[in-house]
């Protein structure tokens, strides 16, 4: 007969750092189907790519010949972002957006964040930045753009490491296209 079995637990210790990096915020801003508005979500994640938050809106424009195209899309975009971060209950340590959804104006001048914003776009195509934007290149799978506002976050900050596991992971531009995903579910009348 065995004897009694004691239950001592193993101590160990999660060497996995990643949650202090923090979580990612992925914006995306999109015209709705029927052309009079836009939809939007600010999406976070963490370090490994795992759904935090998932906050999203709509807005509708107004259809007068009062306003330019223009200027009907700058005040929309900057309304619904500006909604999308009051309903987010979490902050992010980075926000990242697509350049060709965001333009430079909408957080070099009209909404400030105290966290690095990125815009990001392909390097074979070109978007406008201001000359405010400190622009970097990196390689994520494919040649990217990176526009930071107002400033790229430390070498040595917790912001720094979560967007080189986030390129290391494949998840730079990835969770856009979940982003799109959950708009497309919650409205899918309104999305393109």
């Amino acid at each position: 007969m065995l004897g009694r079995l004691l239950k001592i637990p193993i101590p160990f210790h999660d060497a996995d750092e990643l949650s202090d990096y923090g979580m990612a915020g992925y914006l995306a801003i999109q015209p709705a189907k029927d052309e009079i508005g836009y939809i939007g979500a600010l999406f976070l994640i963490n370090a490994r790519g795992e759904p935090i938050e998932f906050t999203y809106n709509r807005i509708s424009t107004p259809h007068t010949f009062l306003w330019r195209q223009a200027d009907i899309r700058r005040q929309a975009v900057k309304k619904l972002t500006a909604s999308l971060l009051s309903l987010c209950p979490q902050i992010p340590r980075l926000m990242l957006c697509r350049a060709e959804e965001v333009g430079s104006e909408l957080f070099c001048q009209d909404i400030q964040l105290s966290i690095p914003v990125c815009r990001i776009a392909p390097a074979l195509r070109a978007f406008p930045c201001l000359p405010i934007e400190i622009q970097e290149r990196i390689e994520a799978g494919e040649p990217l753009n990176l526009f930071w506002y107002p400033g790229k976050p430390p070498e040595d900050s917790s912001g720094v490491k979560l967007l080189h596991e986030l390129v290391r992971r494949g998840l730079l531009t990835e969770p856009f296209g979940r982003t799109l995903m959950g708009l497309r579910e919650l409205y899918p009348e309104g999305g393109k």
